[in-house]
């Protein structure tokens, strides 16, 4: 039974990428479909909070209710490191490849220092995946 749910949240997630990929093929804006995939991946996230509450129930009850809410925090606290992290990491990136680019077609010995300040919006999700295997690590 747990591997259809697990299938079954595996397809959901993945569905509203085939309706982005089908709008971006027929030339429209992508911008609903990607509303509907935020949409969907956090009702997918209550839905999975739902389901996987029996588990963690029964969990804290062989463990003790001190160690489940412990490791579940610690949980929490690794996935949005590794998250936030990354998505800052997208952000920085964004705008330092992009304005590495511009400076690299004008004058192509400004090379290093352009790869220099994308390899450091890089590190950022580097820092915050080493610092989620720590807290990982702890728990």
């Amino acid at each position: 039974m747990e591997y259809f749910v697990t299938l079954g949240l595996a397809a959901l997630l993945i569905t509203p990428l085939f309706a982005v990929y089908r709008i971006r093929a027929a030339g429209r804006k992508v911008k609903y479909a990607l509303l509907a995939q935020i949409i969907s991946f956090f009702a997918i996230c209550v839905l999975v909070s739902v389901l996987g509450a029996d588990t963690a129930a029964a969990a804290a009850a062989a463990a003790g209710p001190s160690a489940a809410s412990q490791a579940g925090l610690g949980m929490l606290a690794a996935a949005l490191s590794t998250g936030l992290s990354c998505v800052g990491a997208g952000i920085a990136v964004a705008a330092a490849a992009s304005a590495a680019i511009g400076a690299i077609s004008e004058n192509e010995q400004s090379f290093g220092k352009a790869l220099i300040f994308v390899a450091l919006a890089e590190g950022v999700a580097l820092y915050g995946f080493l610092i989620s295997f720590l807290i990982l690590g702890k728990i």
